[in-house]
Protein backbone atom coordinates (compact mmCIF):
# COMPACT_ATOMS: atom_id res chain seq x y z
CA UNK A 1 0.00 0.00 0.00
CA UNK A 2 2.26 3.01 -1.05
CA UNK A 3 -0.54 5.30 -2.04
CA UNK A 4 -0.29 8.57 -0.45
CA UNK A 5 -2.87 10.97 1.19
CA UNK A 6 -1.72 15.11 -0.07
CA UNK A 7 -2.95 18.42 2.03
CA UNK A 8 -2.18 21.79 1.00
CA UNK A 9 -2.47 24.59 4.12
CA UNK A 10 -2.02 28.20 4.40
CA UNK A 11 0.39 28.50 7.19
CA UNK A 12 1.35 31.88 8.99
CA UNK A 13 3.98 31.73 11.87
CA UNK A 14 6.57 33.86 13.03
CA UNK A 15 8.96 31.27 13.73
CA UNK A 16 11.26 29.59 11.43
CA UNK A 17 9.71 27.64 8.56
CA UNK A 18 11.42 24.97 7.72
CA UNK A 19 11.80 24.14 11.36
CA UNK A 20 7.62 24.96 11.89
CA UNK A 21 7.16 22.70 8.75
CA UNK A 22 8.67 19.67 10.22
CA UNK A 23 7.20 19.82 13.91
CA UNK A 24 3.76 19.85 11.95
CA UNK A 25 5.16 17.15 9.62
CA UNK A 26 6.25 15.03 12.66
CA UNK A 27 3.22 15.82 15.24
CA UNK A 28 0.65 14.47 12.58
CA UNK A 29 2.64 11.27 11.94
CA UNK A 30 5.78 9.56 13.51
CA UNK A 31 6.89 12.02 15.74
CA UNK A 32 6.15 13.82 18.94
CA UNK A 33 8.01 16.71 20.78
CA UNK A 34 11.20 14.56 21.55
CA UNK A 35 13.34 12.18 19.92
CA UNK A 36 11.82 8.42 21.36
CA UNK A 37 13.01 4.53 21.06
CA UNK A 38 11.48 2.85 17.77
CA UNK A 39 11.47 5.55 15.73
CA UNK A 40 14.39 4.82 13.93
CA UNK A 41 15.08 5.72 10.21
CA UNK A 42 13.30 2.56 9.07
CA UNK A 43 9.71 3.20 11.09
CA UNK A 44 10.57 7.19 9.64
CA UNK A 45 11.29 5.94 5.99
CA UNK A 46 7.61 4.01 5.79
CA UNK A 47 5.61 6.31 8.01
CA UNK A 48 6.81 9.76 9.06
CA UNK A 49 4.84 12.42 6.90
CA UNK A 50 6.68 14.61 4.09
CA UNK A 51 6.38 18.36 3.36
CA UNK A 52 6.90 20.86 1.08
CA UNK A 53 6.77 24.83 1.92
CA UNK A 54 6.60 27.97 -0.14
CA UNK A 55 6.67 31.56 1.06
CA UNK A 56 3.75 33.76 -0.01
CA UNK A 57 5.11 36.92 0.97
CA UNK A 58 8.50 38.48 0.55
CA UNK A 59 9.14 39.81 4.01
CA UNK A 60 12.59 39.75 5.45
CA UNK A 61 12.05 40.44 9.19
CA UNK A 62 11.35 37.62 10.46
CA UNK A 63 9.97 39.34 13.97
CA UNK A 64 7.03 39.49 11.72
CA UNK A 65 4.36 37.19 10.77
CA UNK A 66 4.52 35.55 7.06
CA UNK A 67 2.79 33.50 5.41
CA UNK A 68 3.67 30.45 3.49
CA UNK A 69 1.68 27.43 1.10
CA UNK A 70 2.31 24.32 3.50
CA UNK A 71 2.15 20.92 1.23
CA UNK A 72 2.02 17.47 3.87
CA UNK A 73 1.74 14.20 2.11
CA UNK A 74 1.30 10.67 4.49
CA UNK A 75 1.42 7.03 3.21
CA UNK A 76 -2.19 5.10 2.95
CA UNK A 77 -0.32 2.44 5.17
CA UNK A 78 -0.70 4.97 8.07
CA UNK A 79 -3.82 5.27 8.35
CA UNK A 80 -5.84 3.08 5.59
CA UNK A 81 -9.06 4.56 3.51
CA UNK A 82 -10.54 5.66 7.14
CA UNK A 83 -12.21 8.76 6.71
CA UNK A 84 -12.57 9.40 10.45
CA UNK A 85 -9.31 8.93 10.60
CA UNK A 86 -8.37 11.37 7.60
CA UNK A 87 -9.95 13.86 9.30
CA UNK A 88 -7.89 13.50 12.15
CA UNK A 89 -4.72 13.08 9.94
CA UNK A 90 -5.26 16.27 7.72
CA UNK A 91 -6.97 18.34 10.56
CA UNK A 92 -5.73 17.40 13.85
CA UNK A 93 -3.39 18.74 16.47
CA UNK A 94 -1.68 20.69 13.83
CA UNK A 95 -3.47 24.04 14.58
CA UNK A 96 -2.39 23.82 17.90
CA UNK A 97 1.47 23.49 17.67
CA UNK A 98 2.88 26.91 19.70
CA UNK A 99 4.51 27.66 16.51
CA UNK A 100 1.56 27.82 14.52
CA UNK A 101 -0.44 31.40 14.36
CA UNK A 102 -2.77 30.35 11.79
CA UNK A 103 -3.57 27.38 9.65
CA UNK A 104 -6.16 26.35 7.40
CA UNK A 105 -6.27 23.61 5.33
CA UNK A 106 -7.34 24.41 1.58
CA UNK A 107 -7.77 21.48 0.25
CA UNK A 108 -6.52 17.73 -0.28
CA UNK A 109 -6.30 14.84 -2.47
CA UNK A 110 -7.16 11.16 -1.40
CA UNK A 111 -5.92 7.80 -3.43
CA UNK A 112 -8.75 5.56 -5.16
CA UNK A 113 -8.84 3.38 -2.21
CA UNK A 114 -10.79 5.69 -0.61
CA UNK A 115 -13.46 5.64 -3.48
CA UNK A 116 -13.71 1.95 -3.60
CA UNK A 117 -14.28 2.06 0.87
CA UNK A 118 -17.08 4.88 0.61
CA UNK A 119 -20.65 4.78 -0.95
CA UNK A 120 -20.46 8.22 -2.42
CA UNK A 121 -24.49 9.54 -3.30
CA UNK A 122 -26.61 7.21 -4.34
CA UNK A 123 -29.16 9.86 -5.88
CA UNK A 124 -26.78 12.66 -6.25
CA UNK A 125 -27.78 14.76 -9.13
CA UNK A 126 -29.59 12.69 -11.82
CA UNK A 127 -31.53 11.13 -8.91
CA UNK A 128 -32.89 14.10 -8.16
CA UNK A 129 -33.70 15.58 -10.99
CA UNK A 130 -35.37 12.01 -11.55
CA UNK A 131 -37.39 12.77 -8.28
CA UNK A 132 -38.47 15.92 -8.59
CA UNK A 133 -39.83 15.91 -12.48
CA UNK A 134 -37.16 19.08 -13.12
CA UNK A 135 -35.26 17.54 -16.30
CA UNK A 136 -32.40 20.28 -16.69
CA UNK A 137 -33.58 24.00 -14.91
CA UNK A 138 -32.48 24.51 -11.25
CA UNK A 139 -34.87 23.25 -8.78
CA UNK A 140 -37.02 25.96 -7.20
CA UNK A 141 -37.54 25.98 -3.22
CA UNK A 142 -37.67 26.64 0.08
CA UNK A 143 -37.32 26.51 3.61
CA UNK A 144 -40.32 26.37 6.18
CA UNK A 145 -40.19 29.94 7.97
CA UNK A 146 -40.86 30.98 10.54
CA UNK A 147 -38.22 28.51 11.08
CA UNK A 148 -39.95 27.32 14.37
CA UNK A 149 -43.01 27.88 16.07
CA UNK A 150 -45.45 26.28 13.60
CA UNK A 151 -47.65 23.12 14.45
CA UNK A 152 -47.31 20.28 12.02
CA UNK A 153 -50.87 21.25 10.80
CA UNK A 154 -49.60 25.29 10.38
CA UNK A 155 -46.55 23.53 8.56
CA UNK A 156 -49.11 21.63 6.19
CA UNK A 157 -50.97 24.25 5.49
CA UNK A 158 -48.27 25.84 4.59
CA UNK A 159 -46.73 22.90 2.38
CA UNK A 160 -50.27 22.79 0.41
CA UNK A 161 -50.13 25.95 -1.05
CA UNK A 162 -46.35 25.90 -1.83
CA UNK A 163 -47.66 22.74 -3.71
CA UNK A 164 -50.38 24.67 -5.56
CA UNK A 165 -47.94 27.80 -6.45
CA UNK A 166 -45.52 24.79 -8.24
CA UNK A 167 -42.68 24.71 -5.87
CA UNK A 168 -39.94 21.89 -6.51
CA UNK A 169 -38.41 21.51 -3.48
CA UNK A 170 -38.86 22.43 0.33
CA UNK A 171 -36.87 21.67 3.34
CA UNK A 172 -37.50 21.97 7.18
CA UNK A 173 -35.24 24.63 8.77
CA UNK A 174 -32.24 23.09 10.71
CA UNK A 175 -34.14 24.24 13.98
CA UNK A 176 -37.11 22.59 13.44
CA UNK A 177 -36.55 18.64 13.89
CA UNK A 178 -38.39 16.59 16.73
CA UNK A 179 -39.73 19.74 19.19
CA UNK A 180 -43.13 18.92 21.44
CA UNK A 181 -44.74 22.11 19.56
CA UNK A 182 -44.44 20.42 16.13
CA UNK A 183 -43.39 16.51 16.17
CA UNK A 184 -41.30 14.96 13.70
CA UNK A 185 -44.28 11.95 12.85
CA UNK A 186 -47.09 13.95 12.74
CA UNK A 187 -46.02 16.82 10.58
CA UNK A 188 -44.18 14.14 8.53
CA UNK A 189 -47.94 12.17 7.86
CA UNK A 190 -49.82 15.62 7.36
CA UNK A 191 -47.18 17.39 5.16
CA UNK A 192 -46.80 13.86 2.77
CA UNK A 193 -50.63 13.59 2.88
CA UNK A 194 -50.93 17.30 1.05
CA UNK A 195 -48.09 16.13 -1.19
CA UNK A 196 -49.23 13.08 -2.11
CA UNK A 197 -53.06 14.65 -3.07
CA UNK A 198 -50.88 17.04 -5.27
CA UNK A 199 -48.79 14.50 -7.15
CA UNK A 200 -51.96 12.91 -7.76
CA UNK A 201 -53.24 15.79 -9.36
CA UNK A 202 -49.99 17.46 -11.24
CA UNK A 203 -48.19 14.08 -11.67
CA UNK A 204 -45.27 15.55 -9.98
CA UNK A 205 -44.06 15.18 -6.40
CA UNK A 206 -42.94 18.13 -4.43
CA UNK A 207 -39.63 16.74 -2.63
CA UNK A 208 -39.39 17.69 0.95
CA UNK A 209 -36.29 17.24 2.32
CA UNK A 210 -37.31 16.32 6.77
CA UNK A 211 -34.77 16.77 9.38
CA UNK A 212 -34.18 13.73 10.98
CA UNK A 213 -31.46 14.91 12.78
CA UNK A 214 -30.65 13.31 15.84
CA UNK A 215 -29.34 9.85 17.54
CA UNK A 216 -28.48 7.47 14.96
CA UNK A 217 -31.52 5.16 15.94
CA UNK A 218 -33.69 7.84 15.96
CA UNK A 219 -32.53 8.93 12.17
CA UNK A 220 -32.99 5.37 11.03
CA UNK A 221 -36.66 5.15 12.70
CA UNK A 222 -37.81 8.84 11.13
CA UNK A 223 -36.07 7.73 7.61
CA UNK A 224 -38.43 4.84 7.48
CA UNK A 225 -41.21 6.60 7.86
CA UNK A 226 -40.84 9.33 5.56
CA UNK A 227 -40.06 6.57 3.22
CA UNK A 228 -43.25 4.89 4.14
CA UNK A 229 -45.40 8.07 4.03
CA UNK A 230 -43.95 8.59 0.33
CA UNK A 231 -41.35 10.92 0.90
CA UNK A 232 -38.19 11.48 -1.54
CA UNK A 233 -35.52 13.39 0.96
CA UNK A 234 -34.07 13.68 4.64
CA UNK A 235 -32.48 16.00 5.67
CA UNK A 236 -28.97 15.69 8.34
CA UNK A 237 -27.01 18.44 9.72
CA UNK A 238 -23.60 16.98 9.13
CA UNK A 239 -21.97 18.94 12.00
CA UNK A 240 -24.45 17.42 14.40
CA UNK A 241 -24.43 13.71 13.18
CA UNK A 242 -20.84 13.53 12.37
CA UNK A 243 -18.63 11.70 10.16
CA UNK A 244 -19.26 8.13 11.67
CA UNK A 245 -23.19 8.64 12.38
CA UNK A 246 -23.37 9.96 8.79
CA UNK A 247 -21.51 6.71 7.14
CA UNK A 248 -23.66 4.58 9.81
CA UNK A 249 -26.64 6.44 8.25
CA UNK A 250 -25.65 6.15 5.13
CA UNK A 251 -25.93 2.64 5.00
CA UNK A 252 -29.59 2.31 5.81
CA UNK A 253 -31.35 5.31 3.88
CA UNK A 254 -33.02 4.51 0.39
CA UNK A 255 -33.95 8.58 0.00
CA UNK A 256 -31.87 11.33 -0.36
CA UNK A 257 -29.36 13.07 1.71
CA UNK A 258 -30.01 16.91 2.16
CA UNK A 259 -26.84 17.85 4.07
CA UNK A 260 -27.06 21.16 6.04
CA UNK A 261 -24.03 22.71 6.97
CA UNK A 262 -25.37 24.56 10.06
CA UNK A 263 -21.92 25.36 12.16
CA UNK A 264 -19.96 26.28 9.47
CA UNK A 265 -19.07 29.39 10.75
CA UNK A 266 -16.82 27.85 13.54
CA UNK A 267 -14.74 25.78 11.05
CA UNK A 268 -14.18 27.94 8.52
CA UNK A 269 -10.97 29.41 9.94
CA UNK A 270 -9.43 26.23 9.78
CA UNK A 271 -10.87 24.41 6.30
CA UNK A 272 -11.45 25.92 3.30
CA UNK A 273 -15.29 24.88 2.23
CA UNK A 274 -13.26 23.03 -1.18
CA UNK A 275 -11.84 20.72 1.25
CA UNK A 276 -14.56 19.98 4.11
CA UNK A 277 -16.87 18.87 1.08
CA UNK A 278 -15.07 16.28 -0.10
CA UNK A 279 -15.73 14.16 2.48
CA UNK A 280 -19.13 14.47 2.93
CA UNK A 281 -19.13 13.99 -0.74
CA UNK A 282 -17.34 10.92 -0.88
CA UNK A 283 -19.70 9.80 2.41
CA UNK A 284 -22.39 9.80 -0.02
CA UNK A 285 -24.76 13.32 1.03
CA UNK A 286 -27.03 14.36 -2.40
CA UNK A 287 -27.47 17.34 -1.66
CA UNK A 288 -24.73 20.17 0.09
CA UNK A 289 -25.23 23.91 0.77
CA UNK A 290 -22.75 26.16 0.00
CA UNK A 291 -24.34 29.98 1.17
CA UNK A 292 -25.83 32.14 -1.59
CA UNK A 293 -24.42 35.38 -3.62
CA UNK A 294 -24.69 38.65 -1.83
CA UNK A 295 -25.85 36.13 1.54
CA UNK A 296 -26.46 37.32 4.38
CA UNK A 297 -23.61 36.04 6.19
CA UNK A 298 -20.54 37.16 6.04
CA UNK A 299 -18.74 34.59 3.26
CA UNK A 300 -18.37 36.73 -0.37
CA UNK A 301 -19.62 35.63 -3.16
CA UNK A 302 -16.22 34.32 -4.93
CA UNK A 303 -15.99 31.72 -1.96
CA UNK A 304 -19.89 31.01 -2.69
CA UNK A 305 -18.77 29.66 -5.88
CA UNK A 306 -16.33 28.11 -5.87
CA UNK A 307 -17.71 26.08 -3.18
CA UNK A 308 -20.24 25.38 -5.85
CA UNK A 309 -17.92 24.92 -8.70
CA UNK A 310 -15.95 21.97 -5.98
CA UNK A 311 -19.40 20.05 -5.81
CA UNK A 312 -19.85 19.75 -9.55
CA UNK A 313 -16.73 18.79 -9.83
CA UNK A 314 -15.64 14.79 -9.79
CA UNK A 315 -13.86 13.60 -7.31
CA UNK A 316 -12.45 10.27 -9.21
CA UNK A 317 -12.66 9.21 -12.24
CA UNK A 318 -14.68 6.37 -12.06
CA UNK A 319 -16.82 7.61 -9.15
CA UNK A 320 -17.47 11.29 -9.78
CA UNK A 321 -19.93 11.43 -6.75
CA UNK A 322 -21.13 15.18 -7.99
CA UNK A 323 -23.76 16.38 -5.79
CA UNK A 324 -26.47 19.41 -6.04
CA UNK A 325 -24.88 23.07 -4.64
CA UNK A 326 -27.95 24.34 -2.45
CA UNK A 327 -27.47 28.03 -2.90
CA UNK A 328 -29.40 29.49 0.59
CA UNK A 329 -29.04 32.47 3.09
CA UNK A 330 -30.91 35.86 2.34
CA UNK A 331 -31.92 34.29 -1.36
CA UNK A 332 -34.45 36.20 -3.19
CA UNK A 333 -35.39 36.91 -7.24
CA UNK A 334 -31.98 39.50 -7.50
CA UNK A 335 -29.57 37.24 -6.76
CA UNK A 336 -30.58 34.24 -9.89
CA UNK A 337 -29.04 36.52 -12.50
CA UNK A 338 -25.38 36.44 -11.09
CA UNK A 339 -25.95 32.86 -9.47
CA UNK A 340 -26.21 31.81 -13.32
CA UNK A 341 -23.49 34.09 -14.77
CA UNK A 342 -20.74 32.99 -12.43
CA UNK A 343 -22.10 29.39 -12.04
CA UNK A 344 -23.06 28.92 -15.69
CA UNK A 345 -24.59 25.57 -14.41
CA UNK A 346 -28.64 24.81 -13.63
CA UNK A 347 -27.84 21.55 -11.11
CA UNK A 348 -28.17 23.18 -8.04
CA UNK A 349 -31.01 23.72 -5.78
CA UNK A 350 -32.23 27.88 -4.99
CA UNK A 351 -33.63 28.25 -1.93
CA UNK A 352 -35.29 31.45 -0.75
CA UNK A 353 -37.26 31.36 2.86
CA UNK A 354 -38.21 34.73 3.08
CA UNK A 355 -37.38 35.94 -0.38
CA UNK A 356 -40.40 33.78 -1.27
CA UNK A 357 -42.96 34.29 1.97
CA UNK A 358 -42.07 37.72 2.02
CA UNK A 359 -43.32 38.33 -1.20
CA UNK A 360 -46.07 41.14 -1.48
CA UNK A 361 -48.96 38.97 -3.12
CA UNK A 362 -48.11 35.75 -0.91
CA UNK A 363 -46.54 32.41 -2.11
CA UNK A 364 -47.80 31.78 -5.25
CA UNK A 365 -46.01 34.71 -6.16
CA UNK A 366 -43.29 34.73 -4.07
CA UNK A 367 -42.63 31.08 -6.24
CA UNK A 368 -43.60 32.31 -9.70
CA UNK A 369 -40.88 35.26 -9.11
CA UNK A 370 -38.41 33.28 -8.51
CA UNK A 371 -39.48 31.21 -11.38
CA UNK A 372 -39.12 34.01 -13.30
CA UNK A 373 -36.33 35.32 -12.37
CA UNK A 374 -34.64 32.15 -13.30
CA UNK A 375 -36.05 32.04 -16.66
CA UNK A 376 -34.76 35.06 -17.56
CA UNK A 377 -31.39 34.75 -16.13
CA UNK A 378 -30.74 31.25 -18.19
CA UNK A 379 -32.07 33.19 -21.22
CA UNK A 380 -29.83 35.84 -20.91
CA UNK A 381 -32.91 38.72 -20.29
CA UNK A 382 -32.10 41.22 -17.75
CA UNK A 383 -33.44 40.94 -14.44
CA UNK A 384 -34.90 44.49 -14.91
CA UNK A 385 -36.48 43.90 -18.81
CA UNK A 386 -38.07 40.39 -17.59
CA UNK A 387 -39.47 42.36 -14.69
CA UNK A 388 -41.63 44.92 -17.13
CA UNK A 389 -43.52 41.99 -18.39
CA UNK A 390 -44.04 39.61 -15.01
CA UNK A 391 -45.79 41.31 -12.75
CA UNK A 392 -44.75 39.08 -9.74
CA UNK A 393 -41.15 39.42 -10.28
CA UNK A 394 -41.71 43.49 -11.10
CA UNK A 395 -43.04 43.07 -7.22
CA UNK A 396 -40.44 41.12 -6.10
CA UNK A 397 -37.89 43.40 -7.29
CA UNK A 398 -39.45 46.11 -5.68
CA UNK A 399 -39.54 44.26 -2.62
CA UNK A 400 -36.01 42.79 -2.35
CA UNK A 401 -34.24 45.31 -4.44
CA UNK A 402 -33.45 47.39 -1.44
CA UNK A 403 -31.95 44.51 1.01
CA UNK A 404 -29.42 43.50 -2.26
Amino acid sequence: MNERITAVYRLSTSGDPERTAALIAGEQSSGTFVAIPGEDEALKARAAATYGIQALDDLTDQAQLRHYRLTLSWPLANLGPSLPNLMATVAGNLYELRQVSQLRLLDFEMPPAFADAYPGPAFGISGTRALTGVPQAPLIGTIIKPSVGLSAADTAAMVDQLCAAGIDFIKDDELQADGPACPFDERVRLCMKVIRSHAGRSGRKVMYAFNLTGELDEMRRRHDLVLAEGGTAVMLSLNSVGMSGLNAFRRHTQLPIHAHRNGWGYLQAGWSYVAWQKLWRLAGVDHMHVNGIANKFQEDDDSVIASARACLQPLFNHKPCVVMPVFSSGQTVMQAEATWQRLQSPDLIYLAGGGLFAHPDGIAAGVNALRQAWDAAMAGVPLATAAQTHRELREAVSTFGSHS
